[in-house]
């Protein structure tokens, strides 16, 4: 094989290492390396120099220990065989990562399970060549974009769902909400990553997610979705999950063809079920209050339960609701039913009769209505 007289590298900006592929030197070979370059040579995988910017002479004065190593004889002019390998150091910024396939991440607000897909970019550069080559190329002849997205595939993975679900957790955001925060979690998806990078010479300069989305096809972001409709259609309105169910509850038993009582009843179970921390009275009263109950109701005078107004007896406690009429005692002034022979309060004799006709008269009538007499 000839004995090269140049060695340089002018390919694709992408690469972040290639390997010469002539290892037939000489100590006249010239190398070149162009700005932003940095070559390293082995020589039976030891590093035997790096070498910055400009044109350099692959000879004993320039590398001493190719004297040593090869035994070639000081400022002579002798071929060897050795690695060239040239090293980017520009930064590159538009390395695209995401996530192949959704993760698992909990909702930390409604405690479900959500698949999450995260994708973006990240920019890096090298900055100690030789740990890089030992620790990360090897002996492969080059290195690009691609080794990196590859070799780091997963470490940037679990750092992200990491990142995530710390973020998620430690700030209560819940997931459909957390495309508010990309500049957060990128922040810190940078902290985690820069030292796991830094150990293969490489300075991360950037790491930017760019979005987390959900599958909107998915049964329990469907799911999510609903709830967090109808929790806003609520807050609309100005009411609570708990008012709702209980809306609908009534309402059925407003229209159920049973008493009354079964509403109250109704109202009471969801009262204690909701826990609400109101008086039952209270939370009964502001519940009804929104509902169009078109039975009219009254009160039972015994358990003052509220029934139908045309019931004749109370479902809850079996007293007799009706109605009766009542006259003032002339007494007293109480209430006394209609019929009633003496007042149930002060025992004022209620049915009076007239001395002349026999006939029964109203309390409080001075003369009767049948022959005029005066009572």
């Amino acid at each position: 094989m000839a004995i090269i007289d140049f060695v340089k590298y002018n390919g694709d900006p992408d690469v972040f290492a290639w390997k010469c592929p002539d290892e037939e030197l000489s100590t006249w070979t010239q190398l070149i390396v162009n700005e932003s370059q940095e070559a390293i040579l082995f020589k039976e995988g030891r590093a035997l120099d790096r070498f910055g910017p400009g044109r350099h002479v692959l000879d004993t004065k320039n590398i001493p220990l190719l004297t040593g190593l090869i035994g070639l004889p000081f400022g002579g002019n002798s071929p060897f065989t050795a690695e060239v390998y040239f090293i980017n150091k520009t930064v590159v910024l538009d390395i695209k990562w995401g996530t192949p396939s959704p993760i698992q991440l909990q909702d930390p607000k409604y405690n479900v399970m959500i698949p999450v897909r995260a994708y973006g970019q990240f920019g890096i550069t090298i900055s100690d060549s030789k740990t890089f080559l030992t620790k990360l190329v090897g002996t492969v002849p080059y290195f690009d974009k691609e080794s990196v997205v590859k070799y780091f595939k997963g470490i940037y993975l679990t750092k992200v769902k990491d990142a995530i679900s710390s973020y998620l957790i430690k700030e209560q955001v819940p997931i459909l909400e957390i495309g508010a925060y990309l500049e957060e979690i990128s922040d810190c998806l940078l902290d985690k990553i820069r030292p796991e990078m830094a150990e293969y010479g490489i300075k991360i300069v950037n790491f930017n997610v760019n979005d987390v989305s959900v599958p909107e096809d998915d049964p329990s972001v469907i799911k999510l979705r609903d709830a967090l409709a109808k929790r806003a259609e609520m807050d609309i309105i100005g009411y609570s999950y708990q008012q709702e169910r209980s809306f609908d509850t009534l309402e059925g038993a407003a229209k159920n063809d049973y008493s009354g009582g079964g509403l109250m009843g109704a109202g009471i179970g969801l009262g204690l079920g909701a826990g609400l921390g109101v008086p039952m009275g209270q939370q009964m009263s502001g519940i009804t209050s929104q509902i169009d109950v078109t039975t009219k109701q009254k009160e039972c005078p015994k358990c003052h339960q509220m029934i139908r107004e045309d019931a004749k007896f109370c479902p809850e406690c079996g007293a007799d609701v009706q109605i009766a009429k009542q006259v003032e005692c002339p007494n007293c002034k109480g209430a006394v039913p209609e019929g009633a022979n003496f007042c149930p309060s002060c025992g004022e004799p209620m049915n009076k009769k007239c001395p002349n006709c026999g006939i029964k008269v109203k309390p409080n009538t001075k003369f009767c209505p049948e022959c005029g007499t005066k009572l």
